[in-house]
């Protein structure tokens, strides 16, 4: 974990140097309509390069090493990464097929998900994983007018 910190500190103030430079570049400054174009990536800039050596001292103060991850937080990471990865590739997998769309394949993951891992009554399951779906395409689709990845059932319902 130690050099995992060191090395992710150090990159992440170097990152934040060369976005200081740059908004240095751009200025930082208060015009006359405002802030000039680096304001705020400069303070933001700032900001991380702050933190970034805040950790970087303390990593090297730290004497004891701890690991990266145990394996009980590896284990929970996998649990999420694996139906997460199954819902990208039921939205649309390569191939002539086709995917499920963006709202079916977030119904399935979401009520998949609930039960399995959340431990959930089948009703609300149901409810979830219908009721989330159907905002999120009233939202996008209709309010927003930002089309989504769509399966056979929306097609099949019109859109």
């Amino acid at each position: 974990m130690r050099a995992a910190d060191l090395a992710t500190a150090t990159v992440l103030m170097l990152l934040g140097g060369v976005v200081i430079y740059d908004a240095l570049r751009l200025g930082i400054g208060w015009g006359t309509d405002g802030p000039q174009s680096g304001f705020f990536p400069f303070w933001l800039a700032v900001a991380l390069v702050a933190v970034s050596a805040t950790i970087l001292a303390q990593t090297a103060l730290t004497a004891r090493p701890r690991p990266f991850v145990t394996r009980e937080q590896l284990e929970r990471v996998l649990r999420v990464l694996g139906p997460l990865a199954g819902f990208v590739v039921l939205i649309d997998p390569p191939g002539p097929l086709g995917g499920l769309g963006l709202y079916v394949a977030a119904a399935l993951y979401l009520g998949f998900y609930m039960r399995w891992a959340g431990r959930h009554r089948w009703p609300t399951v149901v409810l979830v994983a219908i009721a989330v779906p159907v905002a999120a395409f009233l939202i996008f689709e209709r309010w927003f007018l930002v089309p989504m990845p769509k399966g056979p059932l929306e097609a099949w319902l019109g859109y």
